[in-house]
């Protein structure tokens, strides 16, 4: 048997990116797998591909993630389709690399609205269905931003503080009921993310040492699946200079402001 035959493993943002390598890991290991975003040609191209890895019927819910009233309407229309939802991925999110003092509050709003707040709302309704079956695993894809902020990141940064702190407090708050939280942050990843994100089109290039594969991290987060794992963090000197901010803060805003800031 595959590891995860007979799961069923939501993701939002699950069209394209590191999402979409997910569903792919998780189709290859023989989950079910459904998925979420806003654009139904790519679902439906993203569900084809996991049905010919898993043999499994794959399904999709065109789903914009900052509206709480539509999150209601999917959980609906999955909770009546499945008996449960064994994995949760929030993957769903964007950022946009811009000075503070030029920044529109109004596209800040929407930024927490997606990353925030809509990873909340689908995780309060999933989380609630987890419980009755008692067992289930959430995913929050978090960032290595959410641990040593840089400029032209504030508003993402803040973003992903919050749901690194929302994911501590909700591991401890599920783990009686036998559901796992798990956090990953990485850090930049080879996806289309940068389209909206790096304005100047020349982060990636800038920071080409630390570009992670989105199918090598897709693999390590699935494999983590079937167990309590607290977080994934990548690549690993982004991860030891995040423990160095935390510890040596003086330090680590000479690193962050010279080392990894490249936007």
């Amino acid at each position: 048997m595959n590891r995860l035959d007979n799961k069923v493993v939501l993701i939002t943002g699950g069209s394209s990116g590191l999402g979409e390598q997910i569903a792919y890991e998780s189709a290859r290991q023989g989950a079910t797998v459904i998925v979420c975003a806003r654009r139904e040609h790519e679902l439906i191209s993203v569900c084809r591909r996991c049905e010919e890895l898993s043999g499994n019927q794959a399904y999709y819910y065109e789903l914009n993630i900052a509206q709480p009233e539509r999150i209601e309407e999917v959980c609906q229309e999955i909770f009546m389709a499945f008996p449960k939802v064994d994995i949760l991925v929030n993957n769903a999110g964007f950022g946009l690399f811009r000075d503070f003092l030029e920044f529109d509050m109004a596209t800040a709003e929407q930024m927490f609205r997606v990353n925030v707040l809509g990873l909340m709302y689908m995780t309060q309704k999933i989380a609630l269905k987890m419980a009755e079956e008692g067992q289930g695993h959430i995913i929050n894809i978090a960032s290595q931003a959410a641990k040593m902020a840089t400029t032209k990141s504030t508003i993402y940064s803040a973003t992903k503080f919050a749901v690194l702190g929302f994911s501590n407090a909700l591991r401890l708050e599920l783990k009686p009921l036998n559901i796992y939280v798990t956090t990953v942050n990485p850090g930049p990843i080879e996806t289309n993310f940068f389209n909206i994100a790096d304005e100047s089109g020349n982060y990636l290039k800038s920071v080409d040492a630390f570009v992670l594969d989105p199918v090598k991290l897709s693999r390590k987060i699935v494999n983590c699946f079937n167990r309590p794992k607290r977080e994934i963090n990548a690549p690993g000197i982004m991860e030891v200079a995040s423990k160095m901010y935390t510890l040596f803060p003086h330090i680590g805003d000479i690193l962050a402001a010279s080392i990894f800031n490249r936007k």
